[in-house]
């Protein structure tokens, strides 16, 4: 293992083959695979999550998988204690660390480190919850501009979940969101990284059909039962950062009877694509060098390996630069 490297980073866009070339990754560099995915982490959502078996894992030690119940939520700042914490065992075994993943927040508060920020009260959750469903988002939003103009350009239109944590703030500390990060110490990465990003082409014309039929795939190995399964347990809610997951969202919404089945699918497949496009603005955004892989890498990853091995033993040349 090279000293001069503490962690591999592969990030990219959901169904672009993250998890197969991060398993083939770790086969030929000793690796350990540390799951930056708010999804993965939780139990019993298997299916609509890609969620690798057994057999899939291939011996490969995975980490943050299946580690919290639905209704115990995980944060980003849960994901860098974890991570903080894992890559020196990781390391102690002699092995490499590789982060991989599509939550490109817990890449980001992993990296540049998290301000505090006041937990939120049920009751103030419950404020704002009842505003977003009797006004509705797009009047939410709106207030959310006058008293947060940054948050609402930098936030996505129906962005519900962080446009209602900026309401929240606001609520409890009478000053917007922007405004506690900015005035907030961060404390950064300490670790080298080798960071890899696994995309499409620009206009997700390869990945849009991948994601319908991945769909379709999850629907015939039981994705309906799995998330009945979740609804009848009666303690969990459609607000959980766990249940807003695409996917889980629309088939809850039509268990609750709110839609009917060929909208539950078609709105799915939408939400993913357009979760795809989310994370793909934020790579090319991403500040930090990283180097750009075709989607396809992981079937076909050997000389994907050859040429990251080369870069990531590497210990001259310099800075690896985005491309």
């Amino acid at each position: 293992m090279s000293e001069n490297i503490d962690a591999i980073v592969l990030m990219g866009p959901t169904a672009t083959g993250k998890t197969s070339l991060a398993i083939r990754l770790a086969q030929a560099l000793d690796g350990e695979i540390v799951s930056a995915d708010s999804a993965l982490v939780y139990r019993g959502m298997d299916i609509g999550t890609a969620k690798p078996d057994v057999s899939e894992m291939a011996g490969i030690p995975h980490h943050l998988v299946s580690v919290r119940d639905p209704g115990d939520p995980y944060s980003a700042a849960d994901f860098k204690a974890d991570a903080d914490r894992l890559i020196p065992e990781i390391r102690k075994r002699g092995r490499m660390p590789i982060l991989t993943g599509g939550t490109m927040l817990y890449f980001k508060a992993f990296e540049e480190g998290l301000s505090c920020l006041p937990e939120t009260t049920p009751e103030i959750r419950k404020k704002v919850n009842e505003l977003i469903e009797e006004e509705g988002l797009p009047r939410v939003r709106d207030w959310l501009r006058e008293f947060d103009p940054e948050s609402w350009e930098r936030l996505a239109a129906n962005d519900v979940q962080r446009i209602g944590r900026a309401c929240e703030v606001y609520l409890m500390t009478g000053k917007s969101l922007t405004e506690l990060i900015r005035s907030q110490p961060r404390k950064g990465c300490p670790w080298q990284l080798r960071r890899f990003a696994l995309l499409p082409d620009p206009e997700r014309r390869l990945l849009r059909p991948i994601i319908r039929e991945r769909f379709a795939k999850m629907l015939e190995k039981g994705f309906e039962a799995e998330v009945r399964a979740l609804f009848e347990r009666g303690d969990l809610t459609p607000d959980l950062p766990a249940l807003r997951s695409v996917g889980y969202r629309q088939m809850w919404q039509y268990l609750a009877g709110e839609i009917s089945y060929d909208e539950m699918k078609e709105r799915a497949v939408i939400a993913t694509c357009q979760l795809a496009k989310r994370q793909m603005t934020w790579i090319r955004g991403w500040k930090q060098p990283y180097i750009s892989l075709e989607m396809g890498a992981a079937d076909n990853p050997e000389t994907v390996l050859r040429e990251l091995k080369a870069q990531i033993f590497a210990t001259q040349g310099g800075e690896i630069r985005k491309e």
